[in-house]
């Protein structure tokens, strides 16, 4: 497939690079579409960025504008890595329609997916997600996804498809390929009663701010297990990134979502990655389109450093624990990476005999969950994971 059809080439010259750019940087080292007649070869590319603005989901008007002021912080950063070949392919074409960016942006996305190459998607709403979402139903992959986002976006009309209500089409779309979602720091006064008792009778996984701020080594096993991870700008606290009408007092710290991509980077699983709701008609100097580039420089980064660990049967990379948890018939069985350092749990199921959830049985985790194995509690990842596979 020509994906090229759907993308329109950046301007980089807008960009306002200083002249002395250096060959290290971003702006030297990605193959950029610059003009419709040399589009990037994406043969041997690893990581593709795309832009998509649109806005006419989400009441953020003015997001649109986001992909190119990122770039432009993007483009200045500096490259620390030789093994990773990145192309920026361009910016989605504004459809007629707003459903038609979701096929452009899906069948973009579903395309790089087919050649192992991780999508970084620049928005626009965060509906957007939505679209990297179905990009998986044309690959017949379920999937996870992870979304760090200070409310759950279930919205109130199942009708309409905005920026506060794509979770909502994501589980109700038929066929349905979502088998997780993990919200990662939610804060508990924008969420109502109702929707944490749908989360919970989903078994999704609900991580409150502060719970998730306490102890940020947790977030490494929640994104290792996603295939999509999906960031709105909204759980950055105001004073790090101003770029929203609504000032939000609390939030995750720059350096923390920094951290949060690195280990994103670092998953095998993940496959996509989108930046949302960035509005630069309310950003003060540039300084959240600014920390965006900063977190998509983590991401590749961490991407750097991925060492293909995920579990396969009967591997010798890892060392197999098993527990036996009092009153209970089965063995708790734990991986440990040769390579890593990281932890999983093996959950089985009678049915594992359907193959598209065999991979999901592999659930990422942290040592802390082998030592509640050890005080004889079962962990809520078994726990959620096995009703799932039942």
């Amino acid at each position: 497939m020509d994906i090229s059809t759907y993308l329109d080439p950046i301007n980089i010259e807008k960009f306002q690079l200083s002249d002395d750019t250096g060959r290290y940087r971003m702006s030297e080292v990605i193959d950029s579409y610059v003009d419709e007649i040399n589009f990037p070869d994406l043969d041997k590319v690893n990581v593709a960025i795309i832009g998509v603005g649109d806005d006419r989901a989400t009441l953020n008007k003015g997001c649109d504008n986001a992909p190119d002021e990122v770039r432009r912080w993007f483009y200045g950063l500096f490259s620390h890595w030789n093994s990773i070949n990145i192309a920026d392919i361009g910016n989605i074409k504004k459809g007629h329609q707003i459903d038609d960016t979701y096929f452009a942006l899906k069948e973009v996305v579903s395309e790089l997916l087919k050649n192992d190459i991780v999508a970084l998607i620049i928005g626009g709403g965060q509906d957007l997600t939505y679209a990297n979402y179905l990009a998986y139903e044309n690959i017949g992959r379920v999937i996870n996804i992870a979304s760090v986002d200070p409310v759950f976006d279930l919205g109130h009309d199942e009708h309409e498809l905005n920026n506060k209500s794509y979770l909502s089409h994501i589980i109700l779309h038929q066929p349905n390929f979502l088998f997780n979602f993990t919200n990662i720091g939610y804060q508990t006064y924008f969420v109502d009663q109702d929707s944490l008792v749908l989360m919970k009778n989903l078994y999704f996984d609900t991580n409150r701010l502060g719970n998730i701020k306490a102890d940020m080594e947790e977030v490494e096993p929640m994104v290792r297990d996603a295939d999509i991870l999906s960031i709105d700008i909204s759980s950055i606290k105001h004073g790090d990134a101003p770029a929203v009408d609504k000032a939000m007092p609390n939030g995750f710290t720059g350096d923390e979502m920094c951290r949060i991509c690195r280990y994103a980077g670092m998953s095998d699983k993940l496959t996509s990655i989108g930046f949302y709701e960035l509005n630069p008609s309310f950003d003060d100097n540039g300084q959240a389109a600014h920390l965006y580039a900063q977190m998509m420089w983590y991401f590749l980064d961490g991407f750097s450093n991925r060492r293909n660990d995920f579990p396969e049967n009967d591997s010798q990379d890892y060392v197999k624990f098993k527990v036996q948890i009092d009153n209970f018939e089965e063995e708790l069985v734990f991986l440990k990476s040769k390579k890593t350092d990281r932890w999983w749990m093996i959950v089985s199921a009678e049915d594992m005999v359907n193959q598209k959830y065999k991979r999901h049985q592999y659930v990422p985790c942290s040592y802390d969950d082998y030592q509640t194995a050890l005080n004889h509690e079962i962990p809520d990842r078994w726990w959620k994971v096995q009703q799932k596979l039942m």
